[in-house]
């Protein structure tokens, strides 16, 4: 059964280091950027939470699974790769075989508009 991560009833705090503090952790903040290490495990998932624009950089490889809008979208990662993800609540899955660990800088500043 698909988690439910596309509807408004949230929990009070969907900051992911709220939601699972023994995967995210706070490396950095300032009043432009909070930075944050990610760690799981195969099998472990999180709960539904919450990323702003976030720039991502993988420190190992790793297959995931994540809930968004109510889509499932699997990701192949090598080590070593920077990315971009717009912001967006969602649901995470380790599917693979290795561990996941990867740092996240959430940008705190809104997008400029058009």
């Amino acid at each position: 059964m698909k988690p439910k991560d596309d509807d408004n009833s949230h929990p009070a705090s969907t900051d992911p280091t709220v939601c699972d503090p023994d995967k995210y952790k706070t490396i950095f903040e300032n009043e432009r950027v909070r930075v944050l290490e990610y760690k799981d495990k195969p099998g472990e998932k999180t709960t539904r939470h919450h990323h702003p624009d976030t720039v991502t950089f993988t420190l190992s490889a790793f297959d995931r699974k994540l809930y968004v809008n109510g889509e499932e979208k699997v990701v192949n990662k090598k080590a070593h790769e920077a990315g971009w993800q717009d912001e967006q609540f969602h649901i995470g899955e380790n599917i693979g075989t290795t561990d996941t660990h990867t740092i996240l800088v959430e940008l705190k500043e809104p997008r400029p508009s058009a």
